[in-house]
């Protein structure tokens, strides 16, 4: 684990109001400085923070964790970056949305894609019952759920 910030990563903090004491500390609507990096998709912040061990799976005022915000920006070299240090993929937000349903909802294709690969569990429910098959909103997103529920043959 790294010991310092660079001072790159530590204008970047400065200049968003993050406390360089606590990088855990939250700000706006409860997002962390990770949540707030990987918003605005500046990699290399994202990488010093997770290197300097702040709390990968800490979720905001809407339960969602830094994972939703890579997906939401379509930062797909964050969504595999937080996933590789392990951030919870089936994090379920105050609704229980997951990552997944949001990208199948959206018409995420390539976010769907990418998720896939890294075995979501495609069970969960949100608190209206349905799963992230349920919320797909294009065919092709349809098509790549389906085969993904299907059981493998061996």
């Amino acid at each position: 684990m790294k010991e310092h910030l660079s001072e790159t990563t530590t204008q970047w903090l400065i200049a968003k109001a993050y406390n360089i004491q606590n990088l855990n500390c939250r700000g706006e609507n409860g997002d962390t400085a990770l949540m707030k990096a990987t918003r605005e998709g500046v990699y290399s912040v994202v990488q010093e923070l997770i290197d300097v061990g702040v709390d990968i799976n800490a979720r905001n005022n809407d339960g969602n964790n830094a994972l939703w915000f890579a997906c939401f920006g379509n930062h797909y070299d964050l969504i595999d970056l937080l996933i590789r240090a392990n951030i919870n993929i089936d994090n379920q937000n105050d609704n229980g949305a997951t990552v997944l349903m949001y990208a199948a909802s959206a018409g995420k294709l390539e976010v769907v894609k990418l998720l896939l690969k890294h075995h979501p569990n495609l069970e969960l429910k949100n608190l209206d019952d349905f799963t992230a098959i349920d919320f797909a909103s294009t065919i092709e997103v349809l098509r790549i759920l389906k085969d993904a529920t299907k059981p493998k043959s061996r």
